[in-house]
């Protein structure tokens, strides 16, 4: 009989940036302020029988490869989306799937609007 595997997710939650992303060149000059949300599904079996970090995703790590990529000026957040979800998949080759969100608060659409958001998730 096969050996089954507890796994779960590892997230982090309401990071804040400023950054310099943005379609428009003015965008990119004056910055704008960013949450970002990350989730991983991995193994934690390990983790759960040893108390020991190797048997699970290190959120410094985690936090690391967004704060590295946010600050990377990009004209899309789709852009930057996907450079975290290929970095978190590099060097966490154990996980089973990323989801990354990236919120723009007060976005410059013309009018009132608390954020925009892109959403990307890579299953392996």
């Amino acid at each position: 009989m096969a050996h089954a595997t507890a796994s779960g997710t590892v997230s982090l939650e309401g990071m804040a940036f400023f950054a310099r992303h943005g379609y428009y060149e003015e965008e990119r000059k004056l910055g704008n302020r960013y949450e970002v949300d990350i989730a991983v599904e991995t193994p934690l079996e390990p983790a759960a029988q040893r108390d020991e970090l190797t048997g699970t995703v290190n959120y410094e790590g985690l936090y690391r490869i967004v704060r590295e990529e946010m600050e990377k000026p990009s004209k899309l957040l789709e852009h930057v989306a996907g450079r975290i979800l290929e970095r978190t998949c590099r060097e966490f080759p154990t996980i089973y799937s990323v989801e990354v969100s990236i919120s723009k608060l007060n976005p410059p659409v013309g009018g009132i609007c608390e954020r925009s958001r892109v959403r990307m998730k890579r299953s392996l």
